[in-house]
């Protein structure tokens, strides 16, 4: 195991960015794009650059956050899995205090932004740090911690309501509990992955929960997404045509995502999962179209 204190500088901003997840960007797409979302239904048209331009930088601010968090709580089981072996926490070419500075860092960095923002979204923040430091240490005592995932990620949502002025209302939640129930499913997708882990060193998650079912769950959580997401849609009658032909896309999509998946095997699995950044894509460019 390396010593923190005997590598180079550049080693160690090196670790940084792998602490972050920056060599890894589709976490950062999955909070980015029912963000944007939120952002242009909020809106009702293309809203300006600067709040584009601060909600993308939060996005990535937070998940990156998040990611060190996430690695400061698993620092000791990380070394146990062949996917997270290499961390730099679970090789010790970092120290744990330096991820929690990281952490506390970048959420400085995104209560930043918030001076850009109205004062609605600064007292909405709370929650998304509270959920982003919290959800880490949820698999220790929940087979549920892939619901808390899914609560942090898509609190971007009413946080984009309340940046345009827009209140909190029945289409910002269709919007916020859909997005929970697709990021359940794609999350339960990469914990298939790592089930055979979790179960041996005694880490929970909705794949070990669900078990046999886990599948099937999937599925159902997908169409729930499709659900509630095409309700929004038709609230703020962007579902015809556009969101039609979106969501029939992604109800495409998740077909595909089962017949790979239902042998549940790992590494088909953890494609599906990266394969999930199609998903928002085509939900937001439905949106973007139906508002033009």
């Amino acid at each position: 195991m390396a010593e923190a204190q005997q590598i180079s500088w550049q080693q160690r901003l090196q670790a940084y960015y792998y602490l972050c997840r920056f060599d890894k960007p589709i976490g950062t797409e999955l909070v980015l794009w029912p963000t944007l979302w939120a952002l242009w239904i909020a809106a009702g048209e293309t809203p300006s650059v600067k709040l584009i331009v601060v909600m993308v930088l939060g996005a990535v601010f937070m998940r990156a956050a998040g990611c060190a968090i996430n690695d400061f709580a698993d620092r000791k089981v990380d070394g146990h899995v062949a996917r997270t072996k290499n961390r730099p926490l679970a090789t010790g070419i970092i120290r744990p205090v330096e991820a929690v500075i990281v952490f506390a860092v970048l959420v400085a960095m995104s209560a930043g932004l918030l001076f850009f923002l109205p004062i609605a979204t600064f007292y909405c923040s709370f929650g998304a740090v509270i959920l982003a430091f919290i959800y880490p240490f949820m698999k220790r005592y929940t087979h549920l911690p892939q619901v808390f995932l899914g609560a942090a990620f898509s609190w971007s949502i009413p946080m984009a309501f309340t940046a345009v002025g827009h209140p909190l209302d029945f289409t910002c939640w269709l919007l916020y509990f859909g997005n929970l129930a697709w990021t359940v499913a794609y999350d339960t997708q990469y914990a298939i992955t790592d089930r055979a882990y979790d179960l041996k060193i005694g880490v929970k998650s909705t794949a070990i929960l669900f078990g046999r079912y886990d599948i099937t769950i999937i599925a159902l959580l997908q169409v729930f997404s499709i659900f509630l997401i095409g309700y929004a849609l038709l609230r703020e009658e962007l579902l015809h045509p556009y969101g039609t032909i979106a969501l029939t896309l992604v109800a495409l999509d998740f077909v595909y995502q089962w017949t790979q998946i239902k042998d549940r095997d790992p590494q088909r699995c953890f494609k599906m999962f990266l394969h999930n950044r199609w998903v928002g894509i085509i939900i937001f460019s439905g949106i973007f179209i139906a508002l033009l």
